[in-house]
Order: C-alpha cells, then structure tokens, then sequence
C-alpha cells in the first residue's frame, strides 16, 4: 500500500543511512593506511547487541543493507511511493582527539557520496558530513562542497563538547546560513570516543538504558540554541533535530517560556518567547515516533508542537527501529499528514517537482550483473 498524496504533493523521507563503500580511495595518500587499519578508531560506544540494521533488506548481491542504491530506490522507496529520500550515510563523526583526521574522514564520505549515490538518481539528496569538532575545519567543508549538486543540508553529531548555541560554533551557522542550507544533527555518539556520558549523572549500563534518554541532548542542544540568540544572529538558519523522538518539546517549550519571563535580562537579546524561536526554526523528524497507550495523547502532543509546521516524516531505513511509512500517524488529520509527508520538508529542501522517472543512464554502465553499485577511486 502506498501512501496516498493529494496531486503535486511530495512524499519524502529525511532519514534514509546509505551505507557508503570503503573510504580509502577517497582519502589523501597521508591517511589512507590510518583509515585501512583503524577507521574511526575512536573507541568503545554502546550497541545494539541484535546489530543497527534489519535482517530483511539485504541486497541481491549479500552486500551491507542500504549498500546498493538501485536496490534501496526499488526495495524502500518504490515500495512505499517515496518521492526523495535525504540520505544520511554514516550520520556523524565522533568526538576524538586528532580533529585533521576526522575532517578527513567527513570530507572523504561527503566525496564518496557526490560521486557513487547522488548522481545515481534524482531522487537522492545528500547531507553534507562535517566534524563540529572543528568549527573552522567544518565552515570550511561546508563551503567545499555547498556548490555540489544536490546536498541539502548540513549533518554533524548532536553530542557536543560545549552547547551548540556557544560562540565557538558561529563558523558552522555563518558558513551554512552564507550557502542557504539548514543544519541538522543526528544521535549515535554520545559516550563515544572522549564526548562526555550520555547522561547528566553518568554512564548508562546497557544499550536500551542509553538509547532510552537520547532526547537530553536535543533538549540541551535547543535551548542552547535559543538562548545564546543563534536564531536572532541567523534569521533565516533551520535546525532539524533528527532522531530524537517528540514527545519531549512541549515541555521544553513550557519550562523556557516560564523561566523567560522572570529571566529575559539574562538574555537581552531575545525579542520573543523561547516557544516562538523554537515553532519557526526548529524542525523534528517522525522517527522514532513515541507510541502511548492512548493513541489521542500524541494527537494532543502534535498540536501543542504545531505539527504541520515542526515535524517531518522519516523511516530511519535500514535500521531495526525502522517506521513504515504506511502505519505512521494513521490518525493525524489529512492536512496535517500531509504536511508531516513532505510539504514541510518540500518546502525546508526546496524540492517542489516532481523527481526524474529514471535513473541516470550514465550510471547504469557502473552496475554490475547483480545490480550493485561499483565505484572507482578518486584523486
């Protein structure tokens, strides 16, 4: 069953991990051997001990899940009537010490996503990859590759040394602002490599444990961001808080305002209620979506966050805790589903026509016989 759009209407999916092949060719010669030998090499970080990706989306070939891009448009996105997909490969990089490498490693998945996946078809956008790290390093990457065709946003862990609204971070949101595209940040490494626990009284024991309070550090993240005045500064910059669940913002929201009014002189800067910052700059996406026993309380938590403006439709493809497009938010209104399908992220990403019917011939001739992609080196 497909989901069911009113005509010139888009159906698009914000979360998509393509799973890029290895990274070495893409790599100056200097680090080469160090990501052959060591890839991230960053350390421990907690697992999922069934694996991140589902078991039924393995392409022909036995390749990785989401490896082959033909197969990920046929066996997600032609399945379910998709029209885009914003692909969010590997979704960060880690927090380590050496930040020349990691800004390698971001540059060489952002190269290898330009050459192997966007070209493929028109209904893939990319994310540019930086390491915030590196606020410098980042705007730097940010501007490399903004003239690239079809990137349409920024990516980079949601976990952070300091708050993102923190001067430190003004490079990313003067380099993304000066190109036109949104920032957005992805959950994955809290606790990984030398960020601090994920958690503000330590480190969780078990992967459910830590994968339960994921959303502390997008409500840390945003009211960092709103507080220090990144939206006043940058009128016009997005963030789209990827991941990270929903349910949480009206609390946020209420607790900001309050404090606000017996607190604006700690904030001059502020001209509008926190809650009013936070409806016209920030962005959630549906995945994982909260599912209460009473299925109207999250209808009433979609209104209170003004859904059709806030929140974006994502599946999270190929991983376990996937959504199916055809089961999400069955009960919203039509108009506000629609909106949550895709005329907010139309809108957010500037795709208003419809993609191109076919694959680009010019990459068909890099297919092998089972259909999987192959890619060549770069210099």
């Amino acid at each position: 069953m497909l989901v069911r759009m009113t005509p010139g209407s888009l159906f698009i999916d914000t979360d998509v991990h393509n799973t890029l092949p290895d990274l070495r060719p893409y790599f100056p010669r200097a680090w080469q051997d160090r990501w052959s030998s060591m890839q991230m090499g960053v350390g421990w970080n907690y697992h999922n001990p069934r694996g991140v990706a589902r078991r039924d989306v393995t392409p022909p070939n036995g390749g990785a899940p989401a490896s082959d891009p033909l197969f990920l448009l046929s066996d997600h996105m032609d399945r379910y009537g998709i029209d885009y997909a914003i692909l969010t490969g590997p979704g960060q990089i880690p927090l380590a010490t050496d930040p020349d490498y990691m800004n390698a490693i971001a540059a060489a998945y952002n190269d290898c996503m330009a050459e192997e996946w966007l070209p493929v078809s028109d209904r893939f956008r990319g994310s540019i990859i930086v390491n915030a790290d590196d606020p410098i390093g980042a705007a730097a990457e940010i501007r490399r590759c903004a003239s690239t065709p079809h990137f349409v946003q920024v990516l980079f862990a949601a976990a952070t040394r300091r708050p993102l609204g923190q001067r430190e971070f003004r490079p990313i949101f003067q380099a993304a602002s000066d190109v036109g595209l949104p920032v957005a940040v992805h959950p994955g490494t809290e606790g990984a490599g030398t960020a601090w626990p994920p958690t503000p009284v330590g480190w969780p024991s078990r992967y459910m444990e830590w994968h339960n309070i994921l959303p502390i550090g997008y409500m840390a993240q945003i009211n960092s961001l709103v507080t220090e005045g990144i939206f006043e500064d940058f009128p016009e910059m997005k963030f789209i808080a990827i991941e990270g669940g929903v349910a949480w913002l009206p609390h946020l929201m209420w607790r900001m305002d309050k404090n606000y009014k017996a607190l604006r002189d700690t904030a001059p800067w502020l001209k509008r209620l926190p809650s009013e910052y936070i409806l016209d700059h920030v962005l959630l996406t549906t995945q994982p979506i909260e599912e209460p026993a009473r299925p109207e309380h999250l209808l009433q938590i979609l209104e209170m966050i003004d859904a059709g403006r806030t929140l974006m439709f994502s599946s999270d493809y190929p991983h376990w805790d996937f959504d199916n497009p055809d089961m999400v938010l069955r009960d919203v209104s039509p108009e506000t589903r629609e909106r949550i399908m895709g005329g907010t992220a139309m809108e957010l990403y500037n795709l208003h026509d419809k993609p191109a019917a076919r694959e680009l011939a010019a990459h068909s001739a890099g297919t092998s016989a089972s259909g999987t992609f192959q890619h060549g080196p770069v210099e």
